[in-house]
């Protein structure tokens, strides 16, 4: 961690720059932002588990349109 103190006579802004130059020097800033959206794959197991669950929604969800049970909602793209 970057740790810079406040000298008397310096002003805040002086005393942002000093901190964000001794954070680019340290490196950290670029760490975090390399290991931030890392994500690890999942091992073989999860991944075809993951597919045939998304299989099975995807037949069920065909079954019901095609015999009328299923009512007509916009789908969710996504997790957000």
């Amino acid at each position: 961690m970057v740790e810079v103190k406040r000298k008397k006579t310096e002003s805040f802004e002086s005393l942002l720059r000093r901190f964000s130059r001794r954070l680019q020097q340290s490196g950290n800033a670029l760490e975090a932002r390399k290991i931030r959206f890392f994500a690890v794959d999942p091992n073989k197991n999860k991944q075809r588990a993951s597919a045939l669950r998304r299989n099975q929604i995807r037949l069920k969800r065909e079954y019901l349109e095609r015999i009328g049970q299923l009512k007509d909602e916009p789908r969710k793209t996504g997790r957000r």
